[in-house]
């Protein structure tokens, strides 16, 4: 029987298809293989801080992060988002990543919301993720500099 236009067998089939692009969506971070090449890993990227990867996998959200550079100070607040990603992958990622790029794990919380705090001699950072209760990852990587005492 046609209702709407529409009969049942066709819309089980828009149903499966619908659903087929929703979980082929859904992607979590797996290891990345190495780009000889460069010697570093495929599917990672910088966003301003040289030393801060950031997965492929998650879009930069330039209307809600900051940069500040001046002669010799970088500092700001980097906000990405991703939807359905696995956060257990995403904090080892970051934990791995950053410590291949020299950084030393200073602490960690981890509950609602997952803070890691990193530090070099000259500079700081912290990143934060959260997930929203729509299924939305967001990390925030914020860097900024060490204060040196003066004597």
């Amino acid at each position: 029987m046609h209702r709407n236009g529409v009969t049942r067998i066709e819309g089980v089939c828009l149903l499966l298809v619908f659903l087929g692009l929703v979980w082929g969506g859904c992607s979590t971070l797996k290891e990345r293989p190495r780009d000889p090449a460069k010697g570093r890993d495929v599917g990672v990227g910088n966003y301003y801080f040289e030393d801060v990867l950031i997965p492929k996998e998650l879009s930069y959200e330039p209307s809600e992060s900051f940069v500040y550079e001046a002669a010799q100070l970088k500092t700001g607040s980097m906000v990405f988002k991703k939807w359905r990603i696995d956060l257990v992958s995403l904090v080892d990622f970051f934990l791995d990543h950053m410590e291949k790029d020299n950084w030393k794990l200073v602490n960690s919380f981890q509950g609602k919301e997952t803070i890691l705090n990193f530090t070099k001699p000259d500079k700081t950072c912290t990143i934060k993720i959260t997930e929203k209760w729509y299924g939305t990852a967001v990390v925030e990587v914020r860097v900024g500099p060490v204060e040196t005492k003066k004597m």
